[in-house]
């Protein structure tokens, strides 16, 4: 494995395994880079260990063996408050303050980072433009929103201070699909943008395939195999085979069109 300070390589997974207090192991001896500026899908069933891997970057968990590295820094080194605010984290569940309104759950982390409100206010308002939504929305509180709005508040959120790196964790998985397959295309436009540095959790793959840079399919809390999207379509790995099969047998012939 490379060194993790390499300028190209932001985190590195150096044959981490992670248990429970009861002796699971939910991860075994996992060793994964993911580079500057991709986005690097975590695709597989549930159990598989995705969400642990994800947690691990930010330090919601500890590895139980190896090491974890961001900007090449174990994270047990790292101050673990300015890890977490420099890494956004959208969830499935979106996570926003019930009592906040709009503005101030975007901008509470620069809030803490000491913004002023003139210079919050505005990037509310910004980042509600780039993620698709009226800038009166500022005023209203969670449960006046739609599920989509409330998950699109939720990436604006993530990235109010401007974090280099994004932990997503299925964040479409429980809209429907007319507006999952809107903001999924609405986030392929902002990654462009933005080139952030993405870990995006999945099981599904027209989802990993439409995202991600390369992908990385997991399994029993196992990596299996690691490529970009053509080789993971392509390849001869039988989990993998087993995995786009499942799709239906015009899959393949689906992605050359052009389909997503």
């Amino acid at each position: 494995m490379n060194d993790a300070s390499d300028n190209h390589l932001v985190v590195a997974f150096c044959k981490v395994t992670y248990r429970l207090d009861n002796g699971q192991a939910l991860l075994h001896e996992l060793n994964l880079e993911v580079k500057r500026g991709e986005t690097l899908v975590l695709l597989g069933r549930s159990g598989s260990g995705k969400t642990t891997t994800l947690k691990l970057i930010n330090h919601l968990l500890r590895p139980s063996e190896g090491e974890v590295r961001v900007d090449g820094r174990s994270t047990q080194e790292w101050d673990v408050i300015r890890l977490r605010r420099m890494i956004g984290y959208v969830i499935q569940e979106v996570g926003l303050f019930p009592h906040f309104t709009v503005e101030r759950n975007i901008g509470l982390v620069p809030q803490i980072e000491g913004w002023s409100a003139d210079r919050i206010r505005p990037r509310v308002q910004q980042l509600l433009q780039l993620v698709g939504l009226d800038g009166q929305l500022a005023s209203r509180y969670p449960r006046e929103l739609s599920g989509g709005q409330r998950q699109r508040v939720g990436v604006a959120r993530a990235l109010a201070a401007d974090p280099p790196i994004l932990l997503m964790d299925e964040p479409f998985g429980a809209l429907d699909p007319i507006t999952r397959a809107e903001l999924q295309r609405e986030f392929v436009a902002l990654q462009q943008r933005l080139q952030k540095t993405v870990v995006f959790v999945t099981h599904d793959l027209r989802e990993a395939l439409l995202f991600g840079t390369r992908i990385a399919l997991m399994e029993a809390g196992r990596l299996v195999t690691v490529g970009t999207p053509d080789q993971f379509v392509n390849s001869i790995e039988p989990l993998v085979a087993a995995y786009v099969d499942a799709f239906g047998t015009n899959f393949k012939n689906d992605k050359k069109r052009g389909h997503p």
